[in-house]
């Protein structure tokens, strides 16, 4: 992938993470989260992995533009 491409993919994942916390936020006003907690459960995982997917996107896309040199790779988790 490119670095424009990183970028969209990213921008695109920030749109999902607000739009899924303003549904949880919703869901929360409205008592929703007790009544539907199985659905509350989906929101929060489709958030997780929404950021998480952000996270390794960001962190492919600064390898992309500096990569690590390799005798720093060995202390990398």
């Amino acid at each position: 992938m490119t670095s424009h491409e990183y970028k969209q993919v990213i921008g695109e994942l920030e749109k999902l993470i607000l739009e899924t916390l303003a549904t949880l936020a919703r869901f929360e006003e409205s008592g929703m989260d007790e009544q539907m907690p199985a659905d509350y459960q989906q929101l929060h995982d489709i958030y997780t992995k929404a950021v998480n997917d952000q996270r390794a996107y960001t962190l492919a896309m600064f390898d992309l533009l500096a990569p690590i040199p390799e005798t720093f790779q060995q202390w990398e988790g």
